[in-house]
């Protein structure tokens, strides 16, 4: 990180694939750049455990992919920081982003990709026994509940993928979803309609009781009858969505009623040289694609606007509009990502 006043090209805000592949092309646009995540990079995908729908890849894992984006990224010169963005002040020059250790950059642009957190239930039991049979990672915490009874809530892609996960460690598992059909593909209703997960449809859960040792039971709500059923579960894997991370979107910015930012099609939002990729964002699909998608837009977005306010600005740049990494073949460069580039980083 540079500590002696030099004013950053980009800052960008979120280590995940819409980060990570705005490095990337930011990088290849040669743009000052630094990437700032608040934990490990990946977002949710490093806590995926397979990834079947990844173009060009049959099947990998989560941290593999997210090890690559960052090595792809970091291959080009990329400076990537731990850190947490506290606030962003947006100014008429120069945007300022303030970090939880005190540092301030500033830069002519910012991408913000700081994606959701887990949504919660909010039923009575649920925040008092998180890490004590409560999660919203079956990657991280399946292994503790080996040969033991547990339950997924939830009927999107991540619910039925981490129940046949489960399925695999735990002795039984329950899948609780309030209503009567998944918002899942359809290759992975097809997996959990053939696999031993018990299905528990209808049904929403309204406690979670625990005692010193841990988890131990749920009541269900079946929606249709109204009739109340307890579940003996030693765990309970919450699957319900994302909450956005708007909370340093700058004022100003428009966000949807759901807390998700409102942009362009260059995700640009309305104040000039901010821009958001990712999970923040509106968006018909939440998709890892479409979020490296969405990241690479902002990039060449964020370097069309920068040099067109330098040259306002009589900056005179000497960027060159591709660079090749000594770590990169030709080959690499011949089928990478912006294959296609000529003098316009926007083609």
């Amino acid at each position: 990180m540079n500590n002696n006043g030099e004013i950053y090209d980009l800052v960008i805000l979120g280590g995940g694939p819409a980060g990570l592949s705005a490095g990337l092309y930011a990088m290849r646009a040669v743009l000052s750049t630094i990437l700032v995540e608040r934990a490990t990079p990946g977002g949710q995908v490093a806590i995926t455990k397979d990834v079947e729908n990844y173009p060009g890849l049959d099947e990998i894992t989560g941290l593999d992919l997210s090890d690559k984006l960052l090595q792809h990224a970091q291959s080009y010169g990329l400076e990537v920081i731990q850190d947490e963005a506290v606030s962003i002040d947006p100014g008429p020059d120069l945007h300022s982003v303030i970090l939880g250790s005190g540092k301030i950059l500033k830069a002519h642009a910012v991408i913000i990709a700081t994606g959701g957190a887990p949504r919660k239930l909010g039923v009575p039991g649920e925040s008092e026994f998180i890490g004590r049979g409560v999660s919203y990672c079956a990657k991280c915490d399946g292994f503790f509940f080996q040969d033991r009874v547990v339950t997924v809530v939830g009927g999107g892609d991540t619910a039925i993928e981490e129940a046949l996960y489960l399925s695999k460690l735990a002795s039984k598992v329950y899948l609780v979803h309030r209503r009567s059909g998944f918002r899942a593909s359809k290759i992975l209703q097809k997996r959990i309609h053939e696999s031993s997960v018990e299905l528990v449809l209808n049904s929403a859960v309204t406690q979670i009781y625990a005692n010193e040792d841990g988890v131990h039971s749920i009541v269900v709500n079946e929606l249709l009858t109204g009739e109340q059923r307890t579940i003996e579960t030693e765990g309970v894997f919450i699957f319900v969505g994302l909450m956005p991370n708007n909370r340093i979107v700058p004022a100003g910015i428009i966000l949807d009623s759901a807390g998700y930012a409102v942009t362009d099609e260059k995700c640009a939002t309305r104040i000039p040289g901010i821009y958001i990729a990712g999970d923040l964002k509106t968006k018909f699909a939440k998709q890892i694609v479409v979020a490296a998608a969405e990241g690479c837009t902002a990039a060449l977005a964020a370097a069309d606007y920068i040099d067109q306010k330098k040259n306002i600005m009589g900056i005179f740049d000497t960027r060159s509009r591709v660079i090749k990494p000594q770590s990169v073949s030709p080959e690499d460069l011949r089928t990478g990502p912006q294959a296609s580039i000529t003098g316009d980083p926007t083609h």
